[in-house]
């Protein structure tokens, strides 16, 4: 799951002075700073303040919908079956999700 949209990154490398943003794996972040002739990784204090500024990416917010999307379909499954099988795969399936949501060692 992408915790950043590739724009925000690019707009603060842009705002900064960074260049020749490049993505290793999904969290790794790396640009040249300003006069640098080595790339660096942008800083995580850098990531966590973009985080709190922007809020979810649409991959966050997608998953999150699904999960909303499941624990309420899974709701009318188990009250017409009078099952709770339904709500616990619901459960399971979100615990996944906000498992996922968390944002590694940044």
């Amino acid at each position: 799951m992408k915790h950043f949209a590739e724009e925000w990154i690019t707009e603060w490398c842009y705002d900064n002075g960074w260049t020749d943003l490049f993505i290793e794996r999904q969290s790794n972040y790396w640009a040249f700073p300003p006069n640098a002739v080595m790339p660096e990784p942008i800083p995580s204090k850098v990531l966590r303040r973009i985080k709190a500024e922007k809020g979810l990416s649409n991959d966050e917010q997608m998953w999150s919908a699904s999960a909303i999307v499941t624990t309420l379909i899974s709701f009318v499954l188990s009250y017409l079956t009078r099952c709770p099988m339904p709500l616990v795969c619901a459960f399971a399936f979100s615990a996944v999700v906000v498992g996922n949501l968390e944002v590694e060692d940044l």
